[in-house]
């Protein structure tokens, strides 16, 4: 199967910036998955942050965090980020890396990284 390792999660102040890592790894990782970054706050549901294609490189974002947020891609390392600037509270939440086939829609999921953002 696929496996998801994220990375870059830690204390940030209100205004600042972080990146995090996902590397994919596995026999069957292929570029007909979608990577996207999802996030849970403490006592609500996980939601959905952004989203790539890996094969076409098309983007998705919610619109809370649309114009501060990028996420891109590294073919060569199996790699997707999340560039996070202009940080707010309200961005803290744990943040999960997700794969997710284009055609059969399985789903793999990361262990997760925490961004704490300070007011």
């Amino acid at each position: 199967q696929v496996q998801l390792v994220e990375s870059g999660g830690g204390l940030v102040q209100a205004g600042g910036s972080l990146r995090l890592s996902c590397a994919a790894s596995g026999r069957a990782f292929s570029s007909s998955y979608d990577m996207g970054w999802y996030r849970q706050a403490p006592g609500k549901e996980r939601q959905s942050v952004a989203s790539i294609s890996w094969s076409t490189g098309n983007t998705y974002y919610a619109d809370s965090v649309r114009g501060r947020f990028t996420i891109t891609r590294d073919n060569a390392k199996n790699t997707v980020y999340l560039q996070m600037s202009n940080l707010r509270p309200e961005d803290t939440a744990i943040y999960y890396c997700n794969a997710r086939h284009h055609y059969t829609l399985q789903n793999f999921w990361g262990q997760g990284t925490q961004v704490t953002v300070s007011s």
